[in-house]
């Protein structure tokens, strides 16, 4: 698994131009000055963003808005000219195209075209899946696309912890998918995707995550992520989420047996510097724990992308992270985006 992860991280580089580059300089420097100065300054463009694909999803996990139909915001299908359109935009300097946010990519029908056209302008693609749409045509279509990672979500390895979280989900179809899309790497001969395991440790399946390791190299799988779940009412954990394991948990169990966050909440973050998040219609706003779109920054449909980026609306969020990050309500339940490159 090392050497698929070397050939991954030498195909990722291989996507830098000297544009890019330079703009990654302007964004860590930017960042950089913004994080000690307290003011914030912005002079490049992201160099990472994630576009959604689709809010529909066909599971119903428990801490998933999309599958537990809990949005207030309208739910639909990203546009190809529209996409397009921020693409143009944003190729020349854009490094790495993340295809989710909330939903199951591979129920937009243009999907995969999608992923063609940022392969074909030279950017790194990745998207997450839940698998069960990895058909033979689709997985064949995935490997012509292009696309350079392909996330499988999996978070067990019989069917009846498999779909303790992922409800309404079939373990067979994951697998079978995976079996499809390894099947295509080699008959058509690709580098690409490098195909990952996720596997979301809860208490439910923590017992598995050796037997995941397992299935990865029975299946052909190049590596094995393990990723903490975000549980919503964290301190009384209803769902009864939280790992045992500390290392697999975001959260720490206080003397009341209520639970805290690990995360101590710096006044800082590398998220709104060198990325962001774009809804199916069109909404800009700062990351993925802004699931239901609260905080927007405004709609590329009616401006574009370079002066979106540059808005009050923006530079008032940044200053209000750089301030005081514990009173933005999205980043009260966040154990991401303080680290660089993390």
């Amino acid at each position: 698994m090392f050497a698929a992860r070397a050939k991954d991280g030498l195909n990722f580089l291989s996507k830098t131009t000297p544009r890019r580059a330079l703009n990654a300089l302007k964004v860590l420097g930017s960042y950089y000055y913004s994080k000690y100065s307290k003011k914030p300054v912005q002079l490049g463009l992201p160099i990472s963003i994630s576009i959604e694909p689709t809010t529909s999803c066909n599971l119903r996990c428990p801490e998933c808005p999309s599958g537990l139909r809990f949005f207030t915001r309208p739910t639909g299908m990203l546009r190809q000219e529209f996409y397009k359109d921020t693409i143009d935009q944003l190729h020349k300097d854009l490094l790495y195209l993340i295809f989710y946010f909330q939903g199951e990519p591979y129920l937009n029908p243009a999907f995969l075209d999608m992923v063609k056209y940022a392969s074909e302008k030279g950017i790194y693609t990745a998207t997450s899946t839940n698998a069960h749409y990895l058909n033979d045509a689709n997985s064949k279509k995935t490997i012509e696309s292009g696309l350079d990672r392909l996330i499988i979500s999996i978070d067990g390895t019989t069917q009846e912890v498999y779909e303790q979280y992922r409800i309404g989900g079939n373990l067979e179809k994951v697998l079978d998918g995976t079996k499809n899309i390894v099947k295509w790497k080699k008959e058509l001969n690709s580098k690409t995707p490098h195909i990952i395991f996720q596997f979301l440790v809860v208490k439910p399946n923590e017992h598995q995550v050796e037997d995941v390791k397992k299935l990865a190299l029975e299946y052909g799988v190049d590596e094995v992520k393990f990723k903490t779940a975000q549980v919503y009412d964290y301190e009384n954990d209803p769902n009864q989420l939280i790992p045992d394991n500390d290392k697999y948990s975001r959260y720490k169990k206080n003397k009341s047996g209520s639970f805290d966050i690990k995360n101590p909440l710096l006044n800082h973050c590398w998220k709104l510097w060198h990325s962001c998040v774009i809804t199916w219609d069109g909404l800009v706003v700062p990351c993925c724990f802004d699931k239901d779109a609260t905080h927007q920054f405004g709609d590329l449909k009616e401006t574009t992308f370079a002066q979106l980026w540059q808005n009050e609306k923006y530079q008032n969020f940044r200053s209000a992270i750089l301030k005081s990050r514990s009173e933005i309500d999205i980043c009260t339940n966040c154990t991401e985006g303080a680290k660089v490159w993390g």
